[in-house]
């Protein structure tokens, strides 16, 4: 029996333009899903209340906008007005903001109804999501372990049928981390490629929004719901729908794929590329292969990354306005970054900045004779909750590092990148891989993609999600 989470995302949304499908009808579905399993720690909080009133005012009004009846929910980093917006902190305990971000308020105009806020970590500045102002975000195929980050609460919910489909946020790889942590599909795109969340509008051009789903098909769809959003002039593509999730419809014709298990991390820390995820790499690079693309080594060989992201890391978190006893609140690696970034002189900051944009241009220069570059997406199994704390700031620091080390150099880039299950470890987890684009080249990562996804073939759930 099909049941309405197993429905894609553009399923959905046909049903419910065609009048098969009440908004009410989906969205209690989804609540019911959210409270029977909030032992996964996907959601900071629930607005069923607020939900049932935005149905009430949906259902009087024919269809509108890309995304009209469905559920999704603000990543706990976007201030929606009258909701709780804690930002992962008891710092903002108490935080109720009167007035929504320019996400928020795109988001109903696009005819989405927020169920609540996805859990993230403390300002999302870590690559996990174990806040200490609640439950952490759990893998939901393996409870003992987390779920990656800051996006994590919104990823478990799309990996548990708790969630349709949800927008995070990737500044150093905040999406992709724990969709492949949980076996989805996460899409950064280009920056500039959006009109909210564009990556133009924070100092480091690092952050941007992005689409988090169980498909392809509906990573392309949400794609397009979002670059739709607004006519903002930082969006590099003219607003509109349709390209990108055609693009996940369509079979590439042969590539130039580049592939490499370099880090630019590896001169600096202790990166071990596990034997799964090197299996993962291996499978996709052959499938590639037999599909016919011109699969190659990339040369790339990049050199002090690691001084350059851990001056733009720490400049990000000096931002964030802490008072004297906010300072007392906050976690010790969140006072720690904001300590170390205040303490950056401006003369600091702008040799980073100048160092990033030299390594965007050289990277992009490497990867130019390519029109996909394979990566892995992780280079070791989901951690265990817990296994960030107690050490120090420099240490976990390291740690994320050594989890993850294929992620920030493509934000720091601009560069499109996209990350999705290939295969499975002996338990049965999902193991992922992470696809690279040019700049721009979201539809190419997307057709790619789904060839890895049809050749796949369809991935068992975790256990929530026949509960």
């Amino acid at each position: 029996m099909t049941r309405l989470h197993d429905v894609t995302l553009a399923a959905q949304v046909a049903q419910l333009c065609a009048g098969r499908l009440a908004p009410g009808e989906l969205v209690g579905h989804y609540l019911d899903r959210i409270e029977r399993h909030a032992d996964l720690g996907a959601f900071a909080a629930v607005t069923p209340d607020d939900a049932a009133r935005r149905v009430a005012e949906l259902e009087e009004h024919p269809p509108r906008g890309p995304l009209w009846g469905i559920p999704l929910a603000d990543k706990d980093l976007v201030a929606r007005a009258g909701v709780p917006t804690r930002y992962g902190s008891r710092s903002r305990v108490h935080h109720v903001p009167t007035a929504s971000d320019p996400l928020a308020e795109a988001m109903d105009a696009a005819g989405a109804v927020n169920v609540g806020k996805t859990s993230t970590s403390e300002f999302g500045l870590t690559g996990f999501t174990e806040p200490l102002i609640h439950a952490p975000a759990r893998d939901p195929w393996r409870l003992s372990a987390g779920a990656g980050g800051s996006s994590g609460g919104a990823a478990v919910a799309v990996a548990a049928g708790l969630l349709p489909a949800a927008v995070g946020s990737d500044g150093g790889g905040s999406i992709r981390i724990p969709s492949a942590t949980v076996g989805v599909v996460g899409l950064k795109p280009s920056r500039g490629r959006l009109p909210i969340g564009s990556g133009f509008d924070s100092p480091d051009g690092l952050s941007v929004t992005g689409p988090i789903a169980r498909s392809v098909e509906d990573a392309g769809f949400l794609l397009d719901a979002l670059v739709g959003l607004a006519p903002f002039t930082y969006a590099t593509a003219a607003p509109g729908s349709g390209p990108f999730v055609d693009a996940a419809r369509r079979t590439s014709a042969p590539l130039r794929v580049g592939t490499t298990t370099v880090s630019p991390w590896d001169d600096d820390e202790d990166i071990r590329l596990d034997s799964d995820h090197r299996a993962a790499f291996e499978t996709a690079r052959g499938w590639l292969d037999d599909a016919g693309h011109a699969v190659t080594d990339a040369e790339w060989h990049p050199r002090g990354y690691a001084a350059l992201f851990h001056v733009l890391w720490r400049a990000s978190a000096a931002g964030i306005p802490l008072t004297q006893e906010d300072a007392t609140l906050v976690e010790p690696l969140t006072a720690w970054l904001v300590e170390e970034g205040r303490r950056l002189s401006a003369l600091h900051v702008l040799d980073g900045l100048a160092a990033a944009r030299a390594f965007e241009r050289r990277t992009i220069a490497d990867f130019a004779a390519f029109d996909v570059v394979l990566t892995p997406a992780l280079a070791q199994a989901p951690q265990p909750v817990g296994a960030y704390a107690g050490h120090s700031p420099e240490r976990t620091f390291a740690m994320q590092v050594e989890y993850a080390p294929y992620s920030s150099f493509v934000n720091v880039a601009g560069l499109p990148a996209l990350t999705l299950p290939v295969t499975t470890d002996a338990t049965g987890h999902p193991v992922s891989v992470q696809l690279v684009g040019r700049p721009g080249g979201e539809a190419t990562l997307l057709s790619v993609a789904a060839h890895l996804e049809q050749r796949r073939g369809p991935l068992p759930h975790p256990p929530a999600w026949d509960d």
